[in-house]
């Protein structure tokens, strides 16, 4: 078991003070903060190696290439995907995610197929479905969540009426962004199998805090960022089962993915180059695959165990607080390590902002979950979001700068 204390050395950015407070980091479901070993990569990278990949045949085009589909293979065996063709490099899980509304959705959705979601997706796993639905005259239904604060999770009992034979892709969410529920994604999957739908996974929650296993899951899809999981911003990763893959066309074209053009037409080259147009985000690519190593050292396991005991101790010390509504699974119910909750008498931007005069990084707003907000009869939430390097006297900071907070705005 890892010393969680001695792993905050390891982020230089957690060593510094706020308003002149020592900083508390709880905005983790944003972005997560990066270790040294993942920026030294960068610095490497561009210090050393920095050149196009694939098509140089000097020196440093060719330590660019090696590391940069090195990196493809460390992603492949951090989620056990087959074959690193699996692995095609996006910029985050939006883009993995309309990759496939558009690419596949274009091929296989038509007048009478229903695409399935849930009514906690992010926006981000809404959104590109929505226009997937319009383009092709498909349509587009939920699958609903239980409890007037999403405390029951998402209705199992209605998958029975709703995955039938005219659902052709089942898109939904590994862990909600704003509840913190987990979702039972390998039934999800067999269930979508059974009736013939692929299934699309939003793993942007999940993949840095959890052992994932896409053969394992059985999932078509996976989509998730790099920067939830220690990595650099701006780089993500759309897995795709290469029976799949090998029959989409490509979603964006140009340089790097065509085996021969001409001035009638081009041909493309096989996944995962076909899916990748135009010079690559290189070294962004190479410290993600540094960002697997780290967390694969500390063991994803051991992650999901602190992240789920610290998860414990907000949700009992924050249920202490007079008028709070915490949305999401119950103290004692399985949880990831986040927690939502509003005041009737406070919005969230002034909670975030009293909290931040605390050194209290907070996230206030809606989330990318308008639809879900809107259910609860909510504007916005303040979420906070742990990560491995969060202790529990950080909670306790917490809680004390939510007390002066309510206390200015409540006298409570």
């Amino acid at each position: 078991m890892p010393s969680w204390k001695n792993v905050r050395a390891d982020f230089p950015i957690l060593h510094q003070q706020v308003h002149g407070k020592p900083l508390v980091y709880l905005d983790n479901g944003a972005t997560a903060q990066k270790p040294r070993a993942v920026i030294d990569a960068l610095v490497h990278y561009y210090e050393r190696d920095n050149s196009n990949v694939h098509r140089g045949l000097h020196a440093l085009s060719m330590r660019a290439t090696d590391a940069y589909e090195g990196a493809r293979a460390r992603i492949a065996k951090f989620i056990n995907a087959a074959d690193p063709a699996e692995i095609i490099f996006t910029r985050g899980t939006t883009e993995s995610i309309n990759l496939v509304a558009r690419s596949w959705g274009q091929a296989h959705l038509k007048p009478g197929d229903v695409v399935l979601t849930t009514e906690i997706e992010h926006h981000s796993n809404l959104v590109p479905w929505q226009q997937a639905a319009r383009a092709s005259g498909a349509t587009l239904k939920y699958l609903p969540v239980l409890g007037a604060d999403g405390e029951g999770g998402l209705d199992l009992a209605a998958l029975d009426q709703l995955l039938t034979p005219q659902v052709k892709l089942f898109a939904f969410t590994h862990i909600s962004n704003t509840l913190g529920t987990i979702i039972p994604a390998a039934e999800f999957c067999r269930r979508a199998r059974a009736v013939g739908a692929v299934t699309v996974i939003d793993a942007a929650q999940s993949i840095g805090h959890t052992p994932l296993d896409v053969q394992a899951l059985g999932a078509d899809f996976v989509a998730f960022s790099g920067h939830k999981m220690c990595g650099p911003t701006g780089i993500g990763v759309l897995y795709g089962r290469r029976a799949l893959l090998d029959k989409l066309a490509p979603d964006e074209t140009g340089g790097g993915m065509v085996v021969n053009v001409t001035y009638e037409g081009a041909t493309w080259k096989p996944t995962p180059e076909r899916f990748e147009a135009g010079t690559p985000n290189v070294a962004d690519a190479i410290a993600l695959g540094v960002a697997c190593d780290y967390l694969d050292a500390l063991g994803r396991e051991h992650i999901a165990a602190h992240d789920a005991v610290l998860a414990r101790v907000a949700m009992e010390k924050l249920s202490t607080l007079p008028g709070i509504r915490i949305i999401g699974p119950r103290v004692g119910a399985e949880r990831s390590g986040l927690v939502s909750f509003a005041f009737a008498d406070v919005h969230a931007h002034d909670i975030v902002t009293f909290a931040d005069e605390d050194g209290v990084a907070l996230r206030g707003g809606h989330h990318c979950n308008q639809p879900l907000m809107r259910k609860f009869g909510l504007t916005s939430t303040t979420r906070a979001s742990f990560y491995l390097y969060n202790t529990e006297e950080e909670i306790d900071r917490l809680v004390a700068a939510l007390r002066r907070t309510l206390t200015f705005f409540v006298g409570t």
